[in-house]
């Protein structure tokens, strides 16, 4: 292998975090070296809110993110904020719109969230290195040496920023973990996050539901998501799953409340309204009738709701508000869109992301424990974190 010139930095990763953090220290007079092994930049960026990036929320708090430091991304997220990467947004003439619960979509494509980054990097003058395999990493005399394709190239600093295992098929490796334990860095537990939930035995009979939604609120671990739930041929997904899926333990189950807008008594007023109705239709008239038919069987209220006591219609009411499933796994890192766990929080500064007592080694975005909700919280977190880094390098 040749010896390539030296860099200040050498960014592994060339994702969200990655281009970000390249683009702030290249424009901070950084020589920088961006490398992936993949032949395309911001590949996850691409795929990313049906093609137009969801590229950050507009209620990012701390209190949104998971991680066994509740505290740890509270200085990254504070001084790299939303306003701040849509400032840049529309710089660069690119146009966006605002969905429900403060997400932040392009109207066009990611395509142009990836061409800014990218755009941004070209203005520090990073050197790109697409396509080229790492392999070995070792660190002596000050300076850490990174086999890149068939060079070694050195630099007095490394970021981490190849995220985590989930969605491998754009590429997605545990990499990430692997390195930061050669360096004596703890990592906790990763796991898939943000993943459709898979259902067995008597649940099944809920798969026949496939392609099934409704506006629910779902719980776990004490935490609860009103949006909507996808019942799928292998279990539950949609916007409310993905969200609980992050607090949710194997073996725990999941309770859904299917009407959380019905006050206690509903059943019973209905009841007196509508005699001659029944459970299945008055399910109907606030759930798709499908879902409504199932839920009515498996109450085994048969019948004339006249014909129905209180105390029924009553344990009736309190079952749908607290459907419990118990799911049997998740569909794995294949389907997650983030991942939960990584380089762990204690071993990092809040300030800078650089290891306490590997200097010089920084990891940032998704390789670390930080998680956030689903709805653009964990690009935020990728941008305000490769900031951070970017800025200290």
């Amino acid at each position: 292998m040749s010896e390539a010139p030296s860099y200040d930095a050498i960014i592994l990763g060339a994702g969200a975090a990655g281009l970000m953090c390249a683009a702030v220290a290249g424009q901070g007079g950084r020589r920088v070296l961006l490398v992936d092994h993949t032949d395309q930049a911001g590949k996850k960026i691409l795929i990313s809110g049906g093609g137009r990036c969801n590229f950050t929320n507009i209620h990012t708090a701390p209190d949104r993110y998971l991680s066994a430091n509740p505290h740890f991304a509270k200085s990254a997220l504070g001084r790299y904020r939303p306003q701040d990467f849509l400032d840049l947004v529309e710089a660069y003439g690119i146009a966006w719109h605002e969905k429900t619960l403060g997400q932040l979509f392009c109207d066009g494509s990611a395509k142009q969230i990836v061409a800014m980054l990218l755009e941004e990097c070209a203005k520090g003058g990073v050197e790109l290195a697409l396509g080229r395999p790492v392999g070995a990493v070792e660190h002596g005399d000050g300076l850490y040496r990174v086999a890149v394709g068939d060079q070694v190239v050195r630099a007095a600093a490394l970021v981490i920023a190849t995220g985590g295992p989930s969605i491998p098929k754009m590429g997605a490796t545990g990499f990430a973990y692997d390195l930061a334990r050669r360096f004596g860095l703890k990592v906790v537990e990763p796991r898939p996050a943000l993943v459709p939930l898979t259902l067995g035995g008597n649940e099944i009979l809920f798969r026949e539901l496939s392609g099934v939604s409704a506006e629910v609120v779902a719980k776990a671990s004490k935490t609860g998501f009103r949006e909507a739930a996808l019942f799928t041929h292998r279990g539950l997904s949609g916007p409310a799953i993905l969200q609980i899926s992050s607090y949710w333990r194997h073996g725990e189950p999941v309770a859904i409340d299917f009407l959380p807008d019905r006050a206690a008594g509903w059943l019973r007023e209905a009841k007196r309204a509508k005699p001659r109705g029944t459970v299945r239709r008055v399910l109907g008239e606030a759930l798709p009738e499908r879902l409504a038919e199932t839920l009515a069987e498996r109450l085994g209220l048969e019948g004339e709701l006249a014909a129905q006591t209180d105390r029924k219609l009553e344990e009736a009411e309190r079952t749908l508000a607290g459907w419990r499933f118990h799911p049997n796994g998740t569909e794995g890192f294949a389907k997650a869109e983030v991942t939960i766990g990584g380089i762990s929080t204690a071993d990092l500064s809040s300030q800078t992301m650089e290891a306490r007592r590997v200097p010089g080694l920084y990891a940032i975005g998704e390789a670390v424990d930080v998680t956030g909700w689903l709805g653009g919280y964990n690009f935020q977190w990728a941008w305000a974190s490769g900031w951070a880094a970017g800025q200290a390098l």
